[in-house]
């Protein structure tokens, strides 16, 4: 299919294109730039004079499937129940109209807001077949999936073992090719197998696993080395210590320095933000944090920001979540011991009257802005943790409409408030900002050179906005949506169903690897070493799309 797109006005930053009118020409799902002789080919038009044209979001970080998620949703029924109660009249066969907690409302949802790509960051090599059959099911969005490793027993028995960078680097390429992700990610390196062996305070960098003698920072050193050796796209993705903590800016400041110029991606950094100063004990840490990745070009950060209203933390950082049970909010919770890890689901309600959580709210928002460099920081609620993602479209608000920011802020804990940076920082977003946290940057980290731009030659994925609305009613009501070059939103609602792919990687590596794990998993595992694996003959002929 053959159509042109007119009298937009382009942010396309992957092409330095700032608030330009052009005309975009799509052909068979892709951007093209035709000759003029083949212009009258161009029959079918959108004319979107006024509008303004990105390429499609994408999310670097967002809890859409796996164990974890599915944990939160047997836990949390009401989430889904209480959405169709109050909007649907509980008319669940209505097409489209899922909610965010369900495989297909996942998918509706983030196209309403203009999301083409979303990669889910937590996937156990245990769990990655039933997270891939989940992923296959949302439709609308593309899909990717980062791997954890970190607190593995064969990691930790081979750090132990001295068996050297190769051998790590050859079991970390089986891991990401297995369970067919496109990057790997760390969670409290040793913190879970510690949680194990009975440790239930603060796990730090230099703090060693029991039995294994292995420290955390050797952990994240090893993991980070055979990332930068098999020259996988996306940086090593740190889920670092000591989450929630008050003090725990001093961990990730560690981290930072752990890194060693080399590319490292911490995540929700917003949950490491936190000093303890002043006479409760909790207090910003956000200057300091920005400090260092402003002087550190090699680190990019996702921020994991607060918003005020009932959610879900998941996380597979058992350690910290078991911690965090006596906050839950109903009272009820889940831990689970896996063989390759953990998790834990706490639903907690984040109140702005409350003096941590709206400090946590200012915490995220400060490292927003502070952060001088829009390519170093993308955007996130660490879904669900922070806030859904449906959440976006007020969070970009907040951090583009100075005066809405400041109304909002007036109605939060007054001690917070007077104790933050942000009272004192006018900085605010701009369309092209946006652009680059939510299109360029993050296909670029990502490895993704087929998406986050309008250049000819990437996937037709297209977001067309009124910049006539307040900010938060424009990014949550897209005019138009295009998924390979295919209208699936007009404005703000679905009107075509579309299956979608997931991005994984093929990486080289030593074959004679997979003789050591299935030894290990023989002896260690209940499971077979099939069970780790993502069998493809299971999903559709088209599901996968390999890099």
């Amino acid at each position: 299919m053959k159509f042109k797109i007119t009298n937009g006005i382009v942010y396309d930053p992957s092409r330095n294109i700032n608030g330009k009118q052009k005309d975009i020409y799509v052909c068979d799902g892709k951007i093209v730039s035709p000759s003029i002789s083949e212009l009258i080919d161009y029959k079918t038009s959108y004319d979107v004079s006024g509008m303004i044209i990105m390429a499609g979001g994408i999310d670097i970080h967002s809890h859409i499937a796996g164990g974890n998620v599915n944990n939160a949703r047997v836990l949390s029924p009401e989430i889904h129940f209480n959405f169709l109660d109050k909007n649907l009249n509980r008319k669940k066969s209505l097409p489209g109209f899922n909610t965010r907690w369900t495989c297909e409302g996942t998918g509706y949802r983030y196209a309403e807001m203009g999301f083409t790509t979303v990669v889910e960051p937590a996937v156990l090599p245990v769990n990655s077949f039933l997270s891939h059959l989940e992923l296959e099911k949302i439709p609308m969005i593309d899909k990717a999936c980062l791997s954890v490793l970190g607190n593995d027993s064969f990691l930790l028995n081979s750090l132990q073992k001295k068996r050297g960078q190769q051998f790590i680097d050859d079991y970390v390429a089986f891991t990401i090719n297995s369970t067919k992700s496109i990057g790997l990610k760390v969670i409290n390196a040793g913190g879970t197998e510690s949680f194990k062996r009975g440790c239930r305070d603060n796990f730090s960098l230099d703090d060693i696993v029991p039995e294994y003698g292995v420290s955390s920072r050797e952990i994240v050193d090893t993991l980070c080395n055979s990332i930068e050796n098999l020259k996988v796209k996306h940086p090593l993705h740190v889920h670092c210590n000591n989450l929630g903590m008050a003090g725990n800016i001093k961990t990730i400041l560690d981290t930072i320095k752990a890194a060693r110029g080399r590319r490292m991606h911490l995540a929700h950094v917003q949950f490491y933000g936190y000093d303890n100063k002043g006479k409760k004990g909790f207090s910003s840490g956000a200057m300091q944090l920005c400090d260092a990745i402003n002087k550190n070009k090699n680190i990019t950060v996702d921020v994991g920001q607060v918003m005020f209203q009932p959610t879900v933390t998941i996380s597979s950082d058992i350690l910290r979540q078991f911690s965090a049970r006596k906050n839950a909010n109903p009272k009820k919770w889940i831990t689970t011991e896996l063989e390759d890890g953990g998790g834990g689901i706490v639903p907690y309600s984040y109140k702005k009257e409350n003096f941590v959580n709206a400090f946590q709210w200012l915490i995220g928002l400060e490292i927003f802005l502070l952060i001088k460099n829009p390519s170093q920081v993308f955007f996130t609620t660490d879904h669900p943790n922070g806030a859904p993602f449906t959440s976006y479209p007020e969070l970009f608000r907040l951090l583009m409409d100075l005066d809405y920011r400041l109304e909002c802020a007036s109605k939060i804990n007054k001690i917070s408030y007077e104790m933050s940076f942000l009272k004192d920082i006018k900085r605010v977003y701009t369309i092209n900002d946006i652009a680059i946290m939510t299109r360029s940057e993050p296909a670029k980290i990502l490895g993704l050179n087929d998406r986050g731009s309008l250049a000819p030659g990437c996937l037709a994925d297209i977001s067309i906005y009124n910049p006539n609305l307040k900010y938060d009613q424009m990014f949550r009501y897209p005019v138009y949506v295009f998924k390979d070059g295919k209208e699936i939103v007009k404005n703000g609602k679905v009107n075509n169903f579309f299956k979608t792919k997931t991005q994984v990687l093929n990486l080289n590596y030593d074959k004679n690897i997979t003789k050591y794990i299935n030894k290990w998993i023989s002896k260690q595992y209940s499971l077979d070493s099939d069970d780790i694996s993502v069998d493809t003959n299971y999903f559709r002929s088209d599901n996968f799309n390999f890099h």
